[in-house]
């Protein structure tokens, strides 16, 4: 093989000397250094050559693609035109390609997320992440959820290891409220907090009945906000500041009392949307919030008699189908180019 390369580059250069004009140059390129040229089809033979002599093959096959480059080069310049004929040149050895008339453009989903993190960005929320394989502590125990809550039943999650089995198994997060666990417990490790304020929005997973509202896997946007003296009050103007500022001043919500293990006192968001073009609108729950647990500060390491804070979760499906008028969460995983060339 090594008299093979010393021989085309022999013949390269040759040839490359008597090209006198644009077409004759170009002609040459595509003959020796095309994508179906004879410097390819000889590093196709590689493959070929004993191991112990790899090495030196190897070597004096990018001496000669260096060497028949570099006079090609020289050439192009000494005609003075480029090296190629006027107007755009055609390597007929190139596969063809198939203008896309189509302008990518982002998920609607990742662009919701966008969106919700710069409306909360206005607010000083900072945005933080965390991983979606967690633990059962950081899942359910950390939030105040005890052993016999129905929420914690390996048939409404995705369990990795056996709960009946392992101390502390391991889940697909059933909840982003784990990034407000494990920002709070970095933040005391490193002695910087509180105060917090967060949001992280994220993939969670369920073993929902995929219908109309429901999947199995889909996203959520959490909030946290711990400092001295926050109230309801503060959680309260958080979330309608939020809701007018990405639907609209005339935007109508409404909170409800709820409960959730890990606030106290907790609410639900609803908001008035019209999920359908002409349909009355109805209340849509968005999510859940309330003032943080003081069980869940203390487990932390963050002293509940000094500090205090609030949270919220929100279904970012549910916002994306309010703020589109999207009918059908699924919608959202099909894929059809004709939905979302739509949005």
């Amino acid at each position: 093989m090594l008299d093979d390369l010393n021989q085309l580059e022999s013949e390269g250069l040759a040839a490359l000397d008597t090209a006198a004009d644009a077409g004759a140059l170009e002609a040459w390129r595509i003959t020796y250094l095309g994508s179906k040229g004879r410097l390819k089809g000889a590093m196709s033979g590689m493959k070929d050559v004993p191991k112990e002599q790899k090495g030196a093959v190897g070597k004096r096959a990018n001496e000669v693609k260096a060497a028949l480059e570099l006079a090609f080069e020289a050439k192009k310049a000494a005609i003075g035109t480029g090296g190629r004929a006027s107007g755009p040149a055609l390597d007929i050895t190139e596969p063809g390609l198939v203008e896309s008339r189509h302008v990518g453009r982002s998920h609607i989903i990742t662009r919701v997320i966008d969106e919700l993190t710069e409306v909360f960005g206005r607010m000083g929320f900072a945005v933080a992440e965390g991983p979606e394989l967690e633990d059962d502590e950081h899942n359910f125990i950390k939030l105040n959820i005890p052993p016999e809550h129905p929420a914690r039943d390996p048939i409404d999650n995705f369990y990795v290891d056996d709960p009946e089995k392992v101390t502390t198994p391991r889940m697909l997060r059933s909840q982003t409220s784990t990034v407000q666990i494990r920002t709070m417990e970095d933040a005391v490790a490193k002695g910087w907090g509180p105060p917090i304020k967060i949001v992280s929005p994220g993939r969670v997973y369920r073993p929902d009945t995929v219908d109309a509202t429901h999947s199995f896997m889909f996203h959520q946007i959490e909030g946290l906000y711990i400092d001295r003296g926050v109230t309801m009050i503060d959680l309260k103007t958080t979330l309608f500041q939020f809701a007018r500022a990405y639907f609209g001043p005339d935007a109508d919500i409404r909170l409800r009392p709820s409960f959730f293990p890990f606030t106290e006192p907790s609410a639900e968001l609803d908001m008035m949307i019209a999920l359908k073009p002409g349909a009355e609108p109805a209340w849509i729950e968005l999510g859940g919030c309330g003032m943080v647990d003081p069980a869940v500060l203390e487990v932390c390491g963050i002293d509940p008699e000094v500090w205090t804070g609030f949270a919220f979760g929100f279904g970012i499906e549910r916002i994306a189908m309010g703020r589109y008028g999207i009918p059908d969460i699924r919608m959202l995983f099909e894929n059809d180019v004709r939905f979302l060339a739509q949005l």
